[in-house]
């Protein structure tokens, strides 16, 4: 039990750079909290004692804003990041040294019964306010971007963005784990799209006016 925590509060250290001391991690990380308190309420949830622990789950939620099922399996080294609005579902699966930060829904799609939530491989880095939906796996090395919603497996060593997500490569280069920035944004692609189209509208009602101009011209000279 206690390699188990001394290993939680060296995946803080490393991860997070505004840390400053173990005191810190024990008393202020919402992230840490959760995770410790889940792995009490799945023993429970393991054992039999399912309504104990479905309180302790709740419980911790509103402690930490942060809402875990007991029944999910959670790997080992894993860091939530803030955490505020982090929901995994009841079937879901995290694999070791996973990265998830704010906002990141691992869920289902409807009224699925059995295996309805998602696998999450090791080593993956799931950005700010994602949602990844359904039966799928994420590969192992895999980055979702910040506000995708993913609803296809995602293969290993490779990047999703967009809504819905979609796999991309950053003109080849590998996009550090950390770096949101340099994720493509794909509210600005949209835009992009947006306007392009709405330039070839405004080209093809200028081409219909002045046909429309021309015939009324060749009207006035034939009358």
């Amino acid at each position: 039990m206690f390699d188990r925590l001394r290993e939680d509060l060296r995946v803080v250290r490393e991860q997070d750079p505004a840390c400053r001391s173990t005191l810190e991690i024990l008393f202020c990380y919402p992230g840490f909290k959760a995770l410790r308190d889940h792995r009490l309420a799945h023993a429970l949830w393991r054992r039999g004692f399912h309504f104990l622990a479905r309180y302790l789950s709740e419980r911790s939620r509103r402690k930490t804003g942060i809402e875990i099922h007991p029944a999910a399996k959670i790997g080992r080294r894993v860091f939530i990041d803030h955490g505020t609005g982090i929901v995994i579902g009841e079937t879901a699966e995290v694999g070791n040294d996973v990265l998830l930060y704010q906002g990141v829904t691992l869920g289902g799609t409807g009224k699925e019964k059995g295996k309805r939530h998602p696998t999450i491989m090791d080593h993956v880095v799931i950005s700010t306010g994602a949602k990844v939906l359904g039966n799928i796996t994420v590969g192992s090395y895999a980055k979702v971007g910040a506000g995708a919603v993913v609803v296809k497996p995602v293969p290993p060593h490779s990047t999703v963005v967009g809504v819905p997500g979609r796999v991309v490569r950053r003109d080849g280069v590998r996009v550090d784990p950390l770096a949101h920035g340099n994720l493509p944004d794909p509210v600005l692609e949209t835009m992009n799209r947006l306007t392009r189209e709405v330039s070839e509208l405004k080209e093809r009602i200028r081409q219909l006016e002045t046909k429309e101009e021309d015939a009324r011209a060749h009207g006035a000279e034939t009358a």
